[in-house]
């Protein structure tokens, strides 16, 4: 076994740990809102989800494709050096979708994902490394773009459920719509599988062409396709219950036409992106429909201080993962070869720890996730807290 083929090991192992973190990050964009109204039970939400992420992730490969072969530079880097990139890249993703899972803020896999790998270009090549007009145009805009439009257009939906059902019981309403949800609830988390899971398929076809196995006119390995579908599914189902009550609880209180209105919303754009192979950040256009259900109800509360530190978290997300992803590439590459690749792995794994056994002291799980919101972690329930599916995320 070969030095470059451990470093390829290692790399698939790591991109297959941001998968997972991706998997539990955002479960919340797609179960959120109907475990708030109690359309879903917690542990029934998250099954399902991590269900129809598994099946979503067969059906298109047009996201990984951009992340292949649109964000990093093919022609100006390759062997061990691309290698060494992608390994830094997703480093910087997981330890910043670790650090904000411990705050419960629902920022961007995706933008973590790019900021690392665009960090980790720039100090290895340069700018050149960078394919600036994929990032742009693939990437910022559709950031930039995506909540507001999804909130415009789940504002809209909110208006319209709301005339068409004036004459409806609130009783009988809320019951159909949380009957509705289930339905919505599916096709959101359907469609983040389309969606995101691609992105780790695009990083692990980056590592196999580096490493030579393929070329980069190939097709998408089945087995890689398997992995990641299995591995963002294992997340979902662990359930990040943190996200969730933030989305569920913190933004807006949720009643079940909310709840559909921002399901539909955010569903339809999410498979319009994949169609189009937009790696769209599922997690800006779940808040934004969610922003939007608030901003359409008469009387309802949005809770602008939580809205401002999930804008903020957007914000910082690239530049940060971008920081974390070219530090952790110059400590490889100084270190050099294998020892620096499992050095940085070393570091990784002692990071996440660390922030894991930090969330133990707060815990939050299926049992309080829904919780009444105070801007505070929610209240632990006793002993059924330590029997935490939060911890095991």
């Amino acid at each position: 076994m070969t030095a470059e083929f451990v470093v390829l090991l290692v790399v698939v192992v790591t991109a297959l740990a941001f998968d997972f973190t991706n998997g539990f990050h955002d479960t919340g964009n797609a179960m959120a809102t109907s475990i708030a109204t109690g359309a879903l039970k917690p542990k029934t939400a998250v099954t399902l989800s991590a269900t129809l992420n598994l099946v979503g992730a067969f059906l298109s490969v047009e996201v990984a494709a951009t992340v292949a072969k649109g964000v990093v530079d093919l022609d100006t880097v390759g062997g061990t050096d691309l290698l060494l990139i992608v390994f830094a890249g997703l480093v910087g993703a997981i330890l910043w979708n670790i650090s904000t899972w411990l705050f419960g803020l629902p920022s961007s896999s995706s933008h973590a994902l790019f900021g690392g790998l665009v960090g980790a270009a720039l100090a290895s090549i340069g700018v050149q490394g960078v394919v600036w007009d994929g990032v742009l145009g693939k990437v910022l805009i559709p950031a930039v773009l995506a909540p507001v439009i999804a909130a415009l257009v789940s504002t809209v939906g909110i208006w319209s459920i709301h005339r068409l059902t004036r004459s409806v019981s609130t009783e009988h309403r809320d019951r159909g719509f949380r009957l509705g949800q289930i339905g919505t609830a599916s096709l959101m988390s359907l469609a983040h599988g389309t969606n995101d899971a691609q992105k780790t398929m695009g990083v692990i076809f980056l590592a196999l062409v580096a490493h030579g196995t393929i070329t980069a006119d190939t097709a998408m390995p089945f087995w890689v396709k398997v992995a990641c579908a299995v591995a963002i599914a294992l997340g979902t189902y662990l359930g990040g219950w943190r996200i969730i009550r933030t989305l569920g609880k913190g933004l807006v209180e949720i009643a079940p036409p909310q709840g559909l209105a921002a399901e539909s919303s955010s569903a339809a754009i999410i498979l319009t992106s994949s169609h189009f192979g937009l790696p769209l950040s599922t997690t800006h256009v779940a808040t934004g429909s969610i922003l939007g259900t608030g901003l359409g109800t008469k009387g309802a509360e949005v809770r602008w201080s939580v809205a401002r530190r999930m804008v903020v978290a957007w914000v910082i997300t690239l530049p940060c993962a971008a920081v974390v992803g070219a530090i952790c590439w110059a400590l490889a590459h100084l270190i050099g070869g294998m020892p620096g690749v499992l050095g940085v792995f070393a570091i990784l794994c002692a990071l996440a720890l660390f922030m894991w056994l930090r969330s133990r002291r707060q815990p939050v799980d299926a049992s309080n996730v829904t919780a009444d919101w105070d801007d505070k972690p929610a209240p632990a329930p006793g002993a059924s807290a330590t029997v935490s599916g939060e911890g095991r995320s």
